[in-house]
C-alpha cells in the first residue's frame, strides 16, 4: 500500500493516482486495435478491412466522448495515431506494422524518460507539478527531486521498457491477434499498476515530516540545492 500518512500538516496524503488519473485516454487507446484485429480476422485477414474497422471504431469513440463532454483535440489526435498506424499497415502489406507506430513510440519514451532522470528534471515531477499548478517549484527540493527520480525508474522499465520487449517479440514473430491482445492488457491494467508502484516507491522516498508533493517550495529561484 502507499504510506498514506500526513506530513507536517497532519492531513492523509492522497495517492497518485488520484492526482495523474487518466484511465479513459489509456483505455480508449487501446480499443482500436481491437477494431483492427477484429476486422482483419473477419474479412479474412485483409489489412484493408482491419485498418478500415481501426478508423470507424476511433471515429465512433471520439464521437461519443465528445457527447459526453470530451474534447474534439483530443479525437483529433487519437484519430490520427489510428490512421497513421493504418496506412503503416497498409504500405509495407504486413498487419503486424499497425502496432509498428506503438511499439517505436514507447522506444521513444523509455529513453525520454530515462534522459530526463539523468539529467534531474525526471518526467514524472514534470507531469505531476503541471497538475498540481506548483511548475517547477518541486526542483527546489531536493528530497522530492530525489523521489521523482526514483519513481521515475518505474515507469522507464515498468511500463515503457516492458512493451518494447512484447511488442517487439510479438512484431518480430507477426503475432498479430497477440499483439492486439498485448496492446488491451498493457495499456490500463499496466498503467494502473505503474501508477500505483511509482506512487509507492514516491512516497517511500519521502520522510514521514515532509509537507507532501502539493506544498513544494514556492520561492526562490528554480536551481535545486546543493547537498
Amino acid at each position: 500500500m502507499i504510506r498514506q500518512a500526513g506530513g507536517v500538516s497532519g492531513e492523509p496524503r492522497e495517492s497518485l493516482a488520484q492526482i495523474l488519473g487518466g484511465r479513459r485516454g489509456a483505455l480508449d487507446a487501446s480499443i482500436p486495435p481491437v477494431g483492427f484485429v477484429a476486422g482483419w480476422l473477419a474479412a479474412g485477414q485483409s489489412i484493408a478491412w482491419g485498418a478500415g474497422a481501426a478508423i470507424v471504431v476511433a471515429v465512433g469513440l471520439g464521437g461519443y466522448r465528445i457527447f459526453r463532454g470530451g474534447k474534439i483535440r483530443a479525437l483529433v489526435v487519437s484519430l490520427a495515431a489510428v490512421v497513421a498506424a493504418a496506412l503503416i499497415a497498409l504500405h509495407t502489406g504486413r498487419a503486424q506494422d499497425f502496432f509498428l507506430l506503438q511499439l517505436m513510440s514507447n522506444m521513444a519514451s523509455a529513453l525520454l524518460w530515462a534522459a530526463s532522470i539523468v539529467i534531474r528534471w525526471p518526467l514524472l515531477g514534470v507531469v505531476v507539478g503541471l497538475v498540481l499548478g506548483q511548475k517547477t517549484r518541486w526542483r527546489r527540493d531536493p528530497v522530492l527531486l530525489k523521489a521523482y527520480s526514483r519513481a521515475s525508474w518505474v515507469w522507464v522499465f515498468g511500463q515503457y521498457t516492458l512493451r518494447v520487449v512484447v511488442y517487439g517479440l510479438l512484431w518480430w514473430s507477426g503475432q498479430v491477434i497477440a499483439l492486439g491482445v498485448a496492446r488491451t492488457v498493457l495499456s490500463w491494467p499496466l498503467v494502473a499498476l505503474t501508477v500505483a508502484v511509482s506512487g509507492w516507491v514516491l512516497y517511500r522516498a519521502l520522510p514521514p515530516e515532509h509537507p507532501g508533493l502539493r506544498l513544494a517550495p514556492e520561492t526562490g529561484s528554480d536551481d535545486v540545492p546543493r547537498a
